[in-house]
């Protein structure tokens, strides 16, 4: 049986474990703090890969930014990482293949072959944390776009240019509907600079009518976000994960998408595999790049 080391690459934290072809992880999970210093972050991958590196048949990263069509680069620039990061030769960290993917990407393909959306040929993934990405899944295969950066939920949401967003533009999904987003929408709604999503979150369990009212203002943005994707994508299915999606009703989410949706009805669904979802998802991909599948 085939086995990956799969590495899933975000802005605070690294995690890595050996990954069997059908998905299940056969090791310890090991977690790091990400490096801030770009070097570092370099010892840390050649560290892991030495470790591991004998055990398994390819290298597999879950990464933040978008990644090219031949799995081998970044090629869009992410703002949660050392900057220097996107310019990371992957093929030079080991001696065996190395497959990288968008870490949305891989959480999308992961549920759809063992999680959440398992079962279903069209489905929407977003992870709604510090920002948010975003993997689509059409006809049963990942939806990457001509160049590799489709997914990318940077569409408007207003055009007053209220809020700038990580992506250097204005008023986009992300920076209302992450959990920056819900911070943002406090402190207008509040007046406090200093209110947390902690406070809101808190507050809203504890029956706070301001902090209950903030709280409504944000999953209603991811239900603006929602209801346009679904007309977009018609899917069966649209999985939230990350460390925000815990918090959300998607009972209510799928009752009011279908009320204003134009295309089939759908169902809003939390993702079942959580924090591993982007190792399990870039180990199965790569898996399936050696034996050849697209």
């Amino acid at each position: 049986m085939l086995k990956a080391l799969a590495i899933d690459v975000g802005g605070t934290k690294i995690y890595n474990a050996v990954v069997d072809e059908t998905g299940n992880i056969i090791s310890e999970v090991e977690k790091h703090s990400t490096p801030k210093n770009y070097d570092d972050i370099i010892k840390t991958f050649k560290s892991v890969i030495e470790k591991f590196e004998d055990e398994v048949d390819v290298i597999a990263f879950s990464t933040c930014g978008a990644v090219n069509n031949n799995n081998t680069r970044i090629i869009g620039s992410t703002g949660n990482i050392a900057k220097e990061y996107p310019k990371t030769d992957f093929q030079s960290l080991s001696k065996k293949p190395v497959f990288l993917e968008n870490d949305a990407n891989c959480a999308a393909w992961a549920e759809f072959e063992t999680g959440a959306s398992k079962g279903y040929s069209n489905s929407v993934m977003l992870t709604l944390g510090t920002g948010v990405g975003g993997g689509i899944i059409a006809g049963g295969k990942l939806l990457k776009g001509k160049n590799g950066a489709a997914g990318e939920m940077h569409f408007k949401m207003r055009t007053d240019k209220h809020r700038k967003c990580t992506c250097g533009g204005w008023d986009c999904f992300e920076i209302y509907t992450s959990g920056t987003g819900l911070k943002l929408t406090g402190e207008e709604l509040s007046n406090n600079p200093d209110i947390t999503t902690y406070d809101i979150i808190e507050g809203k369990n504890n029956g706070d009518k301001l902090m209950t009212a903030i709280f409504e203002r944000w999953q209603n943005d991811i239900l603006a976000g929602l209801i346009g994707l679904a007309n977009l994508f018609d899917p069966d299915l649209i999985v939230l994960s990350g460390s925000m999606a815990q918090f959300v009703d998607t009972d209510y989410l799928t009752r009011e998408v279908n009320k204003e949706i134009v295309t089939t009805p759908l169902k809003v669904v939390k993702a079942a595999l959580k924090n591993y979802s982007g190792m399990i998802g870039a180990a199965l991909l790569a898996v399936r790049s050696l034996n050849g599948k697209s």
